[in-house]
């Protein structure tokens, strides 16, 4: 078993390891803005040093099984994303969400609402593309309990950690997929997460994806799903898109997102 403190240490951990290894990197300039958003396999690249990047967005979800229905509305789904420096980023994040139950057609006064725990993390870049080798970072998170609404606080600390790999495939595709773990739900079951996603452009304004991605919990069924959407973007510092999906194993039945993302210097330098 896992319990909070191990979580932790492993989270600090990393975030150490991550923090020596950005010291020694450098990127490019910065381009059209990229983001971790809608699709649930995180971007490899970090936000330019002395940028602030706001992704944000609603998506709905629905769950059904032996005539019991679940709907999940999230209204606000919020990450901010802040350039530390060229190769690591500060990231927040928090959800403002509602879930309605059916029963046999009937819907339940019991409605859930309220927000998720605060999210705070960090991104590392490691190293760029070459050759057969992938573009690789590493992000953690860790769940803090307190910051939650009462109807989606848990008694512990989640914890999770991932790599985000990417390829490039030619001048309009491209591969993307993550590898990590996660602690949460009060569970002491790690749960191996896994993402990838093929993303092509259609145009230099029009951008489309699909994706496959999952979690396997230690001691519980494995969850498949898959997304596909699209992105617009209106300008370098602006980008708009959409999504939807459903499950492969038993569980979610539909999932239909929209949201905005967009990037801000912060100081005179830039």
């Amino acid at each position: 078993m896992k319990s909070t403190n191990t979580k932790i240490y492993i989270f600090i951990g990393l975030l150490l390891c991550s923090f020596s290894a950005s010291l020694a990197q450098e990127k490019e300039s910065i381009g059209a803005l990229e983001t971790d958003r809608p699709d649930a396999t995180e971007a490899s690249s970090t936000v330019p040093q002395g940028y602030l990047q706001v992704e944000t967005g609603g998506f709905y979800q629905t769950f059904e099984k032996n005539q019991i229905k679940t709907e999940n509305f999230t209204y606000n789904t919020t990450l901010v994303r802040y350039g530390l420096s060229d190769n690591f980023e500060l990231r927040l994040g928090w959800n403002l969400q509602e879930d309605v139950t059916h029963i046999n057609g009937q819907k339940l006064d019991n409605v859930l609402s309220g927000f998720s725990p605060l999210l705070l993390g960090m991104k590392v870049y490691i190293t760029e593309e070459k050759g057969w080798i992938p573009e690789i970072s590493l992000i953690g998170h860790v769940f803090l309990p307190l910051t939650a609404s009462t109807d989606y606080r848990p008694e512990t600390t989640g914890v999770d950690f991932r790599f985000s790999l990417a390829h490039t495939l030619s001048e309009k595709s491209s591969l993307g997929y993550n590898l990590g773990m996660a602690w949460g739900n009060d569970s002491p079951e790690a749960s191996y997460i896994y993402t990838i996603a093929y993303g092509y452009s259609i145009s230099e304004k029009f951008g489309a994806y699909v994706e496959l991605y999952g979690d396997l919990p230690e001691d519980s069924q494995a969850n498949h799903l898959w997304d596909a959407g699209l992105t617009y973007l209106v300008s370098n510092d602006l980008q708009l898109d959409m999504s939807f999906g459903t499950s492969i194993t038993e569980g979610q039945d539909l999932l239909l997102s929209a949201g905005l993302s967009f990037r801000l210097p912060i100081n005179n330098n830039q």
